[in-house]
């Protein structure tokens, strides 16, 4: 498992009965989780000093109850900043476990020894756009989310990235990809981070199962001639690790490089392990 363990703004205290205990900079939040089906006790005192707890409804979606919790607030990783606000369906606009992700593309641009272009599809509030850029790539970031785009752009102010080289958009990105294939244009390296579900800002509908594979052999055909990365993330848990591998084992093949894929997780305070968000697979050259 790749696990987000350089946080200091942000901690999982503990996890149970469905639900995780969350620090956001000084906030506590409680939030469900479907990973977490194990039913321990909740000795820890956090529990009961939550600031803000989502109620799952069993008719489906929920509501937040708060406990003196302001309406946004910031946190920071390395030499990022992230405004963070609860909205709809449990989020706060940020998934903590993605760090891990965003090191190893950092890390992947700063020693590549040249320019690197980047692609980050789906690109939400920009945190892999924000480590990117910071690493010193031109990024084009897609969302279909007037509301996320703007959101990321605020974080990249935040940041002190206002200034770097982003093209900031909202389009459907499947219809983006295509475009830009007859533009001829081309990315060094290619970011995805698709829902499980989603709606195109025209109503399109996004099926992860039936979608990611057309998608990932439409960017085989964005990357340049000496490619750095290519990165997929899945939250949907029917996707292995092995089922990424083997998809960008397949599209990717013409180029010289290798695949891994693995869990991505984050650590539980009180436990000392694991708590599983989803999957990535990271082709490199």
């Amino acid at each position: 498992m790749w696990v987000a363990d350089n946080w200091k703004d942000y901690e999982i205290i503990d996890c149970s009965k469905g639900e995780k205990l969350e620090r956001w900079g000084t906030y506590l939040l409680i939030r469900p989780d479907p990973q977490v089906i194990w039913d321990t006790p909740r000795s820890v005192g956090e529990w009961k000093q939550r600031n803000g707890h989502y109620h799952r409804s069993q008719k489906g979606g929920g509501e937040w109850e708060f406990f003196q919790l302001p309406e946004q607030w910031q946190i920071h990783y390395r030499n990022l900043t992230f405004n963070l606000k609860p909205f709809s369906f449990k989020h706060t606009g940020l998934f903590p476990e993605q760090a891990a992700n965003w090191d190893w593309v950092s890390d992947k641009i700063r020693h590549a020894g040249r320019k690197v272009k980047a692609l980050n599809l789906f690109a939400y509030t920009g945190g892999a756009t924000l480590a990117a850029a910071a690493a010193g790539a031109s990024v084009t970031h897609v969302d279909a989310s007037k509301g996320m785009v703007a959101w990321a752009k605020e974080n990249a102010a935040s940041s002190g990235l206002s200034d770097k080289p982003v093209r900031w958009l909202v389009d459907d990105c499947v219809k983006f990809v295509e475009r830009e294939i007859r533009r001829g244009n081309h990315y060094d390296g290619i970011i995805m981070d698709p829902p499980s579900y989603g709606r195109g800002p025209k109503g399109e509908i996004w099926k992860i199962e039936d979608a990611i594979h057309p998608l990932i052999r439409l960017c085989a055909n964005l990357l340049s001639d000496s490619p750095l990365f290519f990165l997929v993330n899945s939250y949907t848990t029917g996707l292995a690790p092995s089922v990424l591998t083997y998809m960008l084992g397949v599209e990717l093949e013409r180029y010289q490089g290798t695949v891994t894929a693995q869990e991505i997780g984050l650590p539980v305070s009180s436990t000392g392990l694991c708590l599983p968000c989803g999957a990535s697979a990271r082709w490199e050259r």
